[in-house]
This record gives C-alpha cells, sequence and structure tokens, in this order.
C-alpha cells in the first residue's frame, strides 16, 4: 500500500492505458467522500472500489445481496461474491438492503447500468417495440428501477451506439427527470409529477459511455460534458438519435494518472475478472514498482 503513494499523480500517455480503464477511472470521480454507494456488478465495482483507494476512502459501499461496507482487496466476480463481505459491518440480505437502507433514504449514489437511455435519463432494461410483442426482451428491472428512484443520485454506465441514445425509450423501466404523468396522460418534469414526495429530487447526474461522459441541464435533458481521448464530438453525434446538446462540453476527458491505473490494476482488478488485459507501464513508472 505504502507504493501507492510512490507512484506519481501525472496524467498517463495514449496508449498507455485502454477504454475500460478510463472508464472505471470516470465511473470513480464521480464517488464522493461521504457517499453510501450502492453498486451493480461490473466496471461499476471497480470504479466504486478504486474511488476507495483514490478519492473516496470513506465512501461506504452497499451490495443488494445484502453486504454493508465491506472492504474488499480485490474486485469480486459479483455482488454476492463472498469476497465482498471481507470486515464488512453487516450481512444481511435483499430485504434489508432493499428495504432497510434504500427506501429509508440512506443511499446517495446508485451506479447502474442499461440497454437504452433516453435524453432525459430514462433506462429502459425490459423490452425493445411494444411490451405485449417485443422485438427483443431483456432481463428486466432486477434493482435498476428501485435504485435509480430511490438513491440521491444515480449514475449510468452505457454502451454508446445511435439506437442506445434514443429520444424517448420504447419501455422505461428508470424514470429520468421526465416521466408519464397518469393523471393526465402526458410526458412530464419528474420534478412536478412527485411533487411533495421523498424522490422528487433524485435522478441521473452523470453518464459514462465507451465515447464520453454527460451530465444533466436545469430542465433534465442530458448533455454531453467532455469527449474521450481519440473521440471527435461528431463521432459522438453520429452515435447518439436526438439532436445532443454539445454547447457544455468542457473538452477531452481527463486521461488516468499512473497512481489511478497502478491501484486499478494491481490493487483492484489483479485478476483481470473485469479489466480485459494487462497494460505494461512505461519504463519510468515500472523502475519505481519494481524498486
Amino acid at each position: 500500500m505504502e507504493l501507492i503513494d510512490k507512484i506519481p499523480d501525472e496524467p498517463a500517455k495514449p496508449g498507455e492505458f485502454i477504454l475500460p480503464e478510463l472508464m472505471a477511472i470516470q465511473i470513480a470521480h464521480q464517488v464522493r467522500n461521504d457517499d453510501i454507494v450502492f453498486a451493480g456488478t461490473g466496471l461499476p465495482m471497480v470504479g466504486i472500489m478504486t474511488a476507495n483507494f483514490i478519492n473516496a476512502p470513506n465512501a461506504l459501499l452497499i451490495y443488494e445481496s445484502g453486504i454493508c461496507d465491506g472492504k474488499t482487496m480485490h474486485v469480486p466476480m459479483s455482488v454476492c461474491d463472498q469476497r465482498a463481505a471481507n470486515m464488512s459491518s453487516t450481512l444481511g440480505g435483499l430485504v434489508d438492503t432493499f428495504g432497510y437502507y434504500l427506501q429509508n433514504g440512506y443511499v446517495t449514489l446508485g451506479f447502474l447500468g442499461g440497454a437504452a437511455i433516453d435524453k432525459y435519463g430514462g433506462v429502459n432494461v425490459t423490452s425493445i417495440g411494444d411490451y405485449y410483442s417485443p422485438a427483443h426482451r431483456f432481463t428486466g428491472s432486477g434493482g435498476n428501477s428501485d435504485i435509480g428512484t430511490m438513491a440521491h443520485r444515480t449514475a449510468f454506465i452505457i454502451l454508446q451506439e445511435k439506437r442506445r441514445f434514443i429520444e424517448r425509450n420504447d419501455y422505461t423501466t428508470t424514470p429520468g427527470w421526465w416521466c408519464w404523468d397518469f393523471k393526465t396522460n402526458e410526458w412530464k418534469p419528474k420534478k412536478e409529477v412527485w411533487k411533495g414526495t421523498a424522490y422528487a429530487n433524485s435522478g441521473p447526474v452523470a453518464v459514462v459511455t465507451n465515447m464520453g461522459n454527460y451530465a444533466f441541464d436545469e430542465k433534465g435533458e442530458i448533455y454531453l460534458k467532455s469527449f474521450h481521448p481519440g473521440v471527435t464530438i461528431e463521432q459522438i453525434k453520429e452515435n447518439c438519435g436526438f439532436n445532443l446538446n454539445v454547447s457544455r462540453v468542457e473538452g477531452e476527458t481527463k486521461k488516468p494518472t499512473y497512481k489511478e491505473l497502478f491501484v486499478l490494476r494491481e490493487f483492484v482488478d489483479p485478476e483481470l475478472i473485469f479489466l480485459p488485459q494487462k497494460v505494461e507501464y512505461p519504463a519510468h513508472i515500472q523502475k519505481i514498482i519494481n524498486g
């Protein structure tokens, strides 16, 4: 662990990191030090654990299997992997996780995936086409709708394709900042429809894709915040199914630092459970690691 402090906190160069590493680090940057995080299997777990080492050491991690506040040294294979239970504060079950932590409003950040997302952050993990005769049926909500509705902030990680970034979902599993008002039978801002409930101000705040990072404006509409190295804004617009707001782009996504990559590779996922391959360090970093 002492070696982490010896690794320079300077940006890596192109070719010294791969896209999944960049995305995992972007997830880590969404975590605040006082967050209680509900993370799903895969890159969300990798990113949250990286945050625990780097920028949010006091963030508390909850898995839907009932594990609370585990201090895992290596990323578990799933939310049910008992490695996630190492040094945990409590071991409960689904009822504890959803009924106690989530529904009581303790979870401040949920990190989820999705098959498709609309311009207001609504996510579909249920079906494509007519619900009763779908072109494709997905696995369904699981905890997506619950977490996306009740966590104070939600971030999504989604593969960006034109068919996945759409104006309006065929089926909304997890509402974004606009939702269907069953009283008036029309789409309205969620803050208006759910006014007076505990969840009116809860919703998506960030989306991490293989092409860029996104945030949401005052109207609840998604906008491009940064584009990943090697990707152009035009390429991103070509892979978006609606007129994407690019007026707030801050520039290229910050490259991961050598320290972040070292933590990710050596402490979080050294077994390559979710990262696809090992990447060699540049000579000056490898020299520090070798001592």
